[in-house]
């Protein structure tokens, strides 16, 4: 039953990075940053100048700092005709790049042809202050500038900053970093780190009740009306009134979802299906979601009347007509008693309804190390040589935060540490590993994926570091291929123990998901516009996290169909059930006495249980506790992560991985597509044959008394009759005694021919018969 081991190059691999946490030598960096790796910086802020002595011929300058340190140089913004500028901007340059021992900070005027020196300063190395947190910033000074000679200038100070810090310091998100130094100012904010918050989303609930006195242009018909619902780009209609008058009745439910803030009104039009294609609007109501009641359990709302306002078209222009007021009739509420599913059910990492008030406290922690990525692959051509500038991705719960862009980096390193709140264990954060193509200029790319890590925080044992490399694996057409590894610190740790373990007692959803269910078919539309909405929202950050970044860490595309998927789900299956085949064999050579000394215990034992019933429970629970004893010493060491074998990926067909990444509606050609749908077809041919047998089999069940085989049915009811009086009359023990020793009887007491039950039972009829 044990599967066999994953290629080398797809297999996880732990890690022993020089991090903080279960060092014994630890420094003030270990009490927050104990997860990631310490990074020395040379930080310079920039705050301001004054009293900038004029260099141009109309008595003004236009300033600008560059700090330069050996090769790298990053430069502020300039301000035209200021002596006084603000720029309060930071230089981080990595200690591991530094290769020169004076820091150099020049004030310059911008010009037209060539930039005049207006001052400089400069800074031994050795002389820097370090500065490590909970320390508070280091006070900026003011400075004299000194003119290429290295004398004071008459004119002229800059206020700044330096010192030795980590990547603990507060200055380190905001800071314009050597490393990037090939950016460009305008693409300096695509590369930092940050953090985003999911918006907060909420299913509104729209129950139709019925609408009086619609006013239909053609009174000589019965109007058909249905209600359509229409919320930024979600559309929905009820179905057509069965009563069809002008005072139709519908008592249906439409569900929408919507994020805060509130920017879209609900309108809901009630229209008279005239024909194809052609429907006339009656009425049309808007209702601002911010007015609606919030509903927090299964208690209906009260129900309200709206008006529905009818606009005619005088001289080309829309105008309302306020002769005549229909209504309509809704509950309609917010329903925050239901956790909003952005996100497959199967890996969730976040099952809390939508209402704040309904939230349970707290039951953990959740670190995570974002350390490094190693053999990363090109991505995309700069200069005509390849080029990966990567970014990861990490998302739990409403909260997803973004590392800084490392430029022009295979192996790069970001030794980021972020934390997280844990209201479920039974939830997985996803880390996503993505090539950033917006900071070359331009702006049309999109951000390539480069891998994803899922890790179940069940599976984790608490207060423990894992520390592995992570293997990026990408299906392509081509077939799979690993990106790159990336590496990972990850550590869960535990308030309460017993709330985490009671927490294995409540249901997954929030209570409403049980008491008012949604049908699978609204499950799966609600979600996919959830993921719309989340999308879209997050791509109007600033830097954006892009549209198609969200996509691929919240799968979208996870339902569209796939041959490997199905073969990978079909030998799951047989996997699950490979234990119960497993059992029935060795029961079989237990019956065909293939060994007689375990026949003859198991004879015994059988025996026991028979004479002594009250023990087969206690048994069998004991059965399963020595076992589960048994495998605690091969329990697994790591956490699970992609399996190329479990998803069929190393053995997938290339027609079969082209088919998966076929657009929707399909972009192939008409024979390849033909193909293709002659191969499903004789897929679903077997399924069909298969699902039929099975309903034979149920049929043959039913007609064991339903006389459609007279004979049958007879021979069947006598039995019963008989053996109604039998059992009556014979103790149970001695009846099971007598059975277990006929099924374990010796093989020289068989035949080979089947047994007269299921001679019985195969000559049942079945409806198979009535088929066309």
């Amino acid at each position: 039953m044990q599967k066999p081991p994953q290629s080398i190059d797809f297999a996880l691999k732990e890690t022993s990075p020089n991090i903080g946490a279960g060092s014994v030598t630890g420094d003030k960096l270990s009490c927050t940053y104990d997860l990631v790796e310490q990074m020395q910086y040379l930080y310079v802020r920039v705050v301001k100048a004054k009293d900038l002595p004029p260099k141009d011929i109309t008595g003004s300058c236009d300033p600008y700092v560059e700090v330069k340190l050996g090769n790298y140089k990053g430069v502020t913004k300039h301000f035209e005709k200021k002596s006084n500028p603000e720029w309060n901007q930071v230089f981080a340059f990595s200690k591991d790049r530094i290769q020169a021992s004076v820091l150099e900070v020049f004030v310059k005027d911008k010009d037209v042809v060539l930039d005049d020196l207006i001052g400089r300063m400069m800074f031994d190395l050795n002389e820097v202050p370090k500065r490590v947190p909970p320390d508070s910033p280091l006070a900026p000074q003011w400075y004299r500038l000194e003119d290429r000679k290295g004398e004071k200038i008459k004119a002229g100070e800059l206020m700044l900053a330096v010192w030795m810090g980590t990547q603990a310091d507060e200055a380190f998100p905001d800071a314009w970093h050597s490393d990037a130094a090939s950016v460009g100012p305008d693409g300096v904010n695509k590369i930092r780190s940050k953090v985003y918050i999911s918006p907060k989303l909420w299913y509104v609930r729209v129950n139709v009740i019925e609408a009086q006195d619609l006013v239909p242009s053609d009174k000589s018909r019965f109007p058909e009306v249905f209600v359509r619902g229409t919320l930024g780009n979600q559309v929905l209609r009820t179905r057509t009134s069965q009563t069809k008058t002008v005072n139709p009745m519908w008592n249906e439910d439409l569900i929408f979802v919507v994020a805060e803030p509130f920017e879209e009104p609900l309108i809901l039009t009630a229209e008279d299906r005239l024909g194809a294609n052609k429907d006339e609007v009656l009425g049309k109501c808007v209702i601002h979601l911010h007015l609606v009641q919030r509903r927090l359990d299964h208690k209906p709302v009260n129900t309200r009347w709206f008006n529905l306002e009818k606009h005619v078209v005088v001289d080309g222009e829309q105008k309302k007509e306020t002769k005549f007021a229909s209504r309509i009739h809704l509950r309609i509420c917010l329903d925050g008693g239901y956790h909003v599913l952005d996100e497959s059910t199967h890996y969730s990492s976040d099952l809390r309804p939508t209402a704040k008030q309904l939230w349970r406290s707290s039951i953990g922690i959740l670190e995570l190390g974002v350390l490094s990525a190693v053999g990363l692959m090109p991505m995309k051509k700069v200069d005509d040589r390849g080029t990966t500038d990567a970014y990861c991705v990490a998302k739990y719960g409403q909260k997803w935060i973004r590392t800084r862009t490392i430029v022009d980096s295979f192996n790069p390193r970001w030794n980021e540490q972020y934390t997280w709140e844990v209201f479920d264990p039974c939830t997985v954060i996803t880390i996503g590993v993505f090539d950033n193509g917006h900071i070359h200029g331009g702006g049309g790319g999109k951000d390539s994926r480069i891998g994803k890590v899922r890790i179940r925080l069940s599976t984790l044992e608490t207060d423990r570091v894992y520390t592995h490399s992570y293997p990026l694996l990408a299906i392509q057409s081509s077939g799979v291929r690993k990106t790159g590894e990336v590496q990972l610190a990850v550590r869960f740790t535990c308030s309460s123990l017993v709330n985490m373990l009671h927490m294995y007692s409540h249901p997954l959803l929030p209570k409403m998901h049980y008491v008012h269910p949604l049908s699978v078919m609204q499950l799966d539309s609600l979600r996919h516009q959830a993921m719309q909405i989340v999308s879209m929202r997050l791509s109007r950050s600033e830097p954006p996290l892009r549209k198609e970044v969200v996509e691929y860490m919240l799968d979208v595309d996870s339902h569209m169909w796939s041959m490997r998927r199905s073969k990978a789900n079909f030998f799951r299956i047989m996997a699950v059930l490979s234990g119960l085949i497993a059992v029935g064999k060795w029961f079989d050579q237990i019956c065909n006495w293939k060994n007689s000394l375990t026949t003859i215990l198991i004879h015994i034992l059988f025996i026991i249980l028979v004479l002594y019933p009250e023990l087969i429970l206690p048994t069998i629970f004991l059965y399963l506790f020595l076992i589960g004893l048994w495998n605690y010493r091969r329990r697994p060491r790591h956490p699970p992560h992609m399996d190329t074998r479990l998803s069929h990926a190393d053995a997938a067909h290339p027609d079969e991985l082209d088919e998966e990444f076929d657009s929707f509606p399909t972009s192939r050609p008409s024979d390849i597509v033909r193909m293709r749908y002659d191969r499903l077809r004789s897929i679903a041919g077997r399924v069909q044959t298969v699902v039929g047998d099975l309903a034979t089999q149920g049929e043959r069940f039913q007609s064991l008394i339903s006389w459609r085989d007279p004979r049958a049915t007879t021979l069947f009811v006598t039995f019963c009759l008989i053996a109604a009086i039998v059992l009556y009359v014979t103790p149970f023990q001695v009846l099971a005694l007598l059975i277990g020793l006929y099924v374990l009887r010796h093989p020289r007491f068989r035949h080979k021919l089947p047994s007269v039950p299921l001679n019985f039972f195969r000559r049942l009829p079945a409806r198979s018969d009535s088929m066309l």
